[in-house]
């Protein structure tokens, strides 16, 4: 028999280990562990690009049915993650960073904690969907993770494709 994941319970661990990541980032950042920070950048764009692209290819659209036109902004909020991990990436690419860089860096990792929290509420609405959605949407997440798509390249490659 095989063990599908719960997508509920999957997306709430994700959401726990970006907010602890995060969180790790902005200290790292703060403290000048340069090494440290790009360390942790790197875990968390690993880990955000299948769960985003589980997001937008598949939650949000089953969500729709609650939320209607909402979703798109919450494919916006996406938007503009990604172009703040970018600015990060960009600046902790740098071989040495001023105390005002390290803050740039801390604060953006802060304000995507408010993402994070924001999305982590959409599983009150998906614990709604009837069991053969939750199916999909495990199958879905599955798929998503197996290809592991980084986030920043999910965003370059596969993402621009649908937007464009």
């Amino acid at each position: 028999m095989i063990t599908r994941l719960d997508p509920i319970i999957e997306f709430r661990e994700d959401h726990r280990k970006v907010r602890d990541s995060l969180l790790e980032l902005a200290g790292a950042a703060e403290a000048g562990d340069l090494a440290g920070a790009r360390e942790i950048l790197g875990r968390i764009n690993t880990m955000v690009g299948p769960h985003f692209r589980y997001e937008e290819e598949a939650l949000y659209q089953t969500l729709r049915e609650f939320l209607g036109d909402y979703v798109d902004s919450l494919i916006k909020e996406h938007d503009g993650a990604i172009e703040t991990a970018k600015v990060a990436a960009s600046l902790l690419s740098k071989p040495a960073l001023s105390e005002e860089e390290r803050r740039t860096v801390a604060r953006a990792a802060r304000a995507l904690l408010v993402h994070v929290s924001n999305c982590d509420g959409l599983n009150i609405l998906a614990e709604r969907l009837p069991p053969e959605r939750l199916e999909q949407l495990a199958d879905h997440y599955a798929c998503s993770r197996a290809q592991g798509v980084p986030l920043l390249e999910w965003a370059d490659t596969i993402r621009g494709k649908g937007k464009q």
